[in-house]
């Protein structure tokens, strides 16, 4: 999708700092991290949020969870927070699918 700020950002048109890429997957660093490891992990495929998801997209969004635990294991993160946020009462701001991957310090609950 041309006018999504993610879908920019993962073809190279925007820049960003990566922490993960490949075909089907891109993950970079949040520019206002809400905690030390603050990293938003993509589909490259254009899914505006996760409600609309359908059966096809079942592998992808698989990969995409998958590839948000690596990148944690990978960061030595122990304990972190994977979130998903689903329409703008959600809080969800940008209308492609994403997961933030949060940790670093102690999280409090209930987010929000």
């Amino acid at each position: 999708m041309t006018d999504c700020l993610f879908c920019k950002i993962a073809s190279g048109a925007i820049p960003s700092k990566p922490a993960y890429s490949d075909d089907e997957v891109y993950a970079f660093h949040d520019i206002a991290p809400k905690a030390p490891t603050h990293i938003l992990v993509i589909p490259r495929r254009h899914i505006p949020k996760l409600a609309d998801a359908g059966p096809d997209d079942r592998e992808l969004v698989g990969e995409v969870v998958a590839r948000a635990a690596a990148i944690a294991r990978e960061l030595g993160l122990d304990h972190y927070r994977l979130v998903a946020n689903n329409g703008e009462g959600a809080g969800q701001t940008v209308f492609h699918l994403h997961f933030h991957l949060l940790g670093g310090r102690p999280l409090s609950w209930p987010p929000g």
